[in-house]
């Protein structure tokens, strides 16, 4: 299955969270931190329905906010 994730640099860590389900790690680096969701998303699903994902997968597009002063 082919899920898609999100890593943001939040302090010392990387938080890497998987978009189909609620399901975050984290690591001192980028590829730890997928490792790290790789791994809890394997335990996740030992337990839970593999959600149906398209095949293109999700539209990831930055949204630009304007914000009142």
């Amino acid at each position: 299955v082919r899920l898609t994730a999100i890593v943001t640099h939040e302090g010392d860590w990387y938080v890497a969270r998987a978009l189909e389900v609620e399901v975050a790690s984290q690591g001192p680096s980028v590829e730890e931190s997928l490792a790290n969701l790789r791994e809890a998303l394997e335990l996740y699903f030992e337990d839970e329905p593999v959600p149906t994902v398209s095949v293109d997968g999700p539209i990831v597009a930055p949204v630009n906010v304007r914000l009142s002063a």
